[in-house]
């Protein structure tokens, strides 16, 4: 006797399992940010650098020079007021420090560096410290 067993594709876990990440966020909350993305360009006088921000307000950005070392630091604010009868069903966005430190080949003079942020784009121009030349002693 041939038995005939009626199968549904879309029954089962098989599609479940397809499509149950779909709508997952990438990054959870909870987890780290993204780090800051930068471009770095030399030439004679000093650096620039070009640092992706998006999202946040020049107030918030700060940045830091030690000798050669420079630091980015920005608090990402997200407003979290909702409406009545509203609720979220999807967050993806980074709220809290974020953060990137390097370091340069030369020492940075930070009296006559520049920093400039438009459109989610923080520039820096980093002028390398004068080189002071060595100076002989005279022998007594």
């Amino acid at each position: 006797m041939t038995r005939f067993q009626v199968v549904d594709p879309f029954a089962g876990p098989g599609i479940d399992n397809l499509f149950r990440g779909f709508f997952q966020p990438v990054r959870r909350e909870g987890d780290a940010p993204l780090a800051i993305k930068v471009d770095v360009t030399e030439n004679d006088k000093g650096y620039v650098i070009h640092a992706e921000i998006p999202g946040v307000r020049k107030e918030d950005i700060q940045v830091t020079i030690e000798a050669n070392q420079v630091t980015i630091g920005a608090e990402v604010k997200r407003e979290t007021e909702r409406k009545d009868g509203e609720r979220s069903l999807l967050t993806e966005r980074y709220a809290g420090a974020v953060y990137r430190s390097f370091t340069l080949p030369a020492d940075l003079d930070e009296q006559a560096s520049e920093a400039k942020y438009e459109n989610g784009v923080l520039e820096l121009k980093l002028a390398k410290k004068a080189v002071v030349a060595g100076r002989k002693l005279a022998i007594q």
